[in-house]
């Protein structure tokens, strides 16, 4: 059995024991390698590893540890990362058949950050093809389970990275989040992901684009995903920073937290909305933890919204701005095909951005004029509110439905059958806007599976989504072990 007093302590803890030498980082390789054989086979959340290699790098940070040598912030401390991450001499997919067999050369530049800092990289974590899904599954790899219910997804499309998470396998991981890919897998495994504000960690080597492209996709965005939000704070500061486009001239200097506890935080409480109904238990849970931060000292209003904000119509912009994000996907042919199905009228079967991926750029155009009006409206707002709460799905992790088009799968909120894609939507309006969002667990659903809340914050306040979700934390106890482990 994999030794339990390791696999589920925080990064920081492990990374206290080996920096005091009460374990090395070759024994703490090979804990979670155990843990991984033990737990995987059930799970398949990890899907390539290479423990050759990692037992060689581990050995290395031993040894320099015991010499005296300056470590980095995640000296031997293992990890895996999703595998839409190029990573050097290790097998990157991204889901996809045709990279089946694809070993880069380079890492992206999260990948080499994590290696700067020390991490010792071992595994691959499992993903949708091209992470286009809100599930984690593949023609190459097959289907991740979730932790908690093994008949249901772990979410997507940085399934495999909360499922890993979930079951003690990893300390850290990086996800990935166009539509709410961190926070939706966070929510349905109970784990903590944040989604950063955009262009604060370059994305530079992930795969989609095909390998090589170097072009940041609009509202595409990589972050930490954790147990603890402590953890996700500690990978937020190893991640973010100037990309080497900038780095000449450019550093990152986030503002801190606003508030360091809830005495006089100004939280404004969002938990349902008629154009994307909340499974009741969650709604009652975010007005649970609401009501304990107000009586902690914090002013919490249900009410509070930005002016003029329409949940429907935001939802439609952030749906035509990530059709054009996912338009490099496409062929020039493919695209001109699907532009003229549309405008007959026919129903176009396949991948979730179809219809927005034939927008012309005017249109586009139109559609970020509208986006930086919304985020007008919240820069305005968050000068009177400090966080909203909000949904990160309507619903639980979902059972697995891997039905060819998706466009078609329904799920199941409370009893009512609604659009399998209505798991997005209380992502997509606040990603849209560039907004940074922590999602962190607060209970546990009369079906058995954990759900999370989002921490909303303003643009490039990090820190603050953070802080306040480690208040949540201590108010909800934050993650906690599915029961097929505990």
């Amino acid at each position: 059995m994999a030794d339990d007093s390791m696999t589920w302590q925080s990064a920081t803890d492990l990374l206290r024991g080996l920096e005091d030498r009460s374990v090395s980082a070759v024994e703490l390789l090979d804990v979670h390698l155990d843990a991984t054989d033990e737990r995987n086979p059930e799970l398949n959340v990890v899907v390539t590893s290479d423990p050759q290699r990692a037992r060689a790098e581990a050995a290395a940070i031993d040894d320099a540890r015991a010499a005296g040598q300056p470590m980095g912030v995640l000296a031997g401390l293992p990890m895996t990362v999703k595998d839409s991450l190029m990573t050097a001499g290790m097998k990157t997919t991204s889901g996809a058949e045709e990279l089946a067999d694809f070993v880069p050369e380079l890492d992206a530049a999260p990948v080499a950050r994590l290696r700067d800092a020390g991490a010792v990289i071992w595994g691959k974590t499992n993903l949708p093809k091209y992470a286009n899904d809100v599930q984690s599954y593949n023609e190459v790899f097959g289907t991740s389970n979730n932790p908690w219910d093994l008949s249901r997804s772990v979410g997507g499309s940085s399934g495999g990275s909360a499922g890993a998470l979930a079951a003690g396998l990893t300390p850290l991981e990086v996800g990935s989040d166009i539509g709410g890919s961190i926070r939706n897998p966070a929510s349905m495994c109970g784990v903590v992901g944040h989604k950063p504000s955009y262009g604060i960690v370059s994305a530079k080597g992930q795969i989609p684009g095909p390998p090589g492209t170097l072009t940041q996709a609009d509202l595409a965005v990589l972050g930490p995903m954790a147990r603890t939000v402590d953890d996700c704070r500690l990978l937020l500061d190893v991640l973010a920073g100037a990309d080497d486009w900038h780095d000449l001239a450019w550093s990152l200097s986030l503002p801190p937290a606003r508030r360091a506890d809830p005495n006089g935080l100004r939280v404004a409480v969002w938990a349902t909305d008629p154009a994307c109904p909340v499974d009741p238990e969650i709604e009652a849970q975010i007005l649970s933890v609401a009501a304990e931060l107000e009586s902690a000292g914090a002013t919490v209003s249900t009410e509070a919204r930005p002016e003029g904000f329409d949940f429907a119509k935001a939802d439609r912009t952030f749906w035509a701005l990530l059709g054009g994000a996912l338009a490099g996907g496409y062929s020039l042919a493919e695209l001109e095909e699907m532009a003229t199905k549309l405008a007959e009228g026919e129903h176009i079967p396949g991948d979730l951005g179809v219809v927005g991926s034939t927008a012309r750029h005017r249109e586009w155009l139109t559609n970020n004029e509208r986006r930086l009006q919304i985020r007008a409206r919240w820069k305005t707002f968050f000068q009177n509110w400090d966080v909203v709460l909000a949904p990160v799905s309507p619903t639980t992790a979902i059972p697995h439905d891997h039905s060819p088009n998706a466009n078609d799968r329904l799920i199941d909120v409370a009893g009512e059958q609604r659009a399998y894609m209505s798991q997005v939507q209380w992502m997509g309006v606040i990603g849209m806007a560039f907004l940074p969002s922590t999602s962190v667990p607060i209970g546990v659903h009369s079906n058995g599976c954990p759900f999370n809340v989002q921490v909303v914050g303003p643009f490039l306040e990090d820190s603050t989504c953070l802080a306040v979700a480690e208040m949540i934390e201590g108010i909800s106890g934050g993650t906690q072990r599915p029961p097929r482990y505990a």
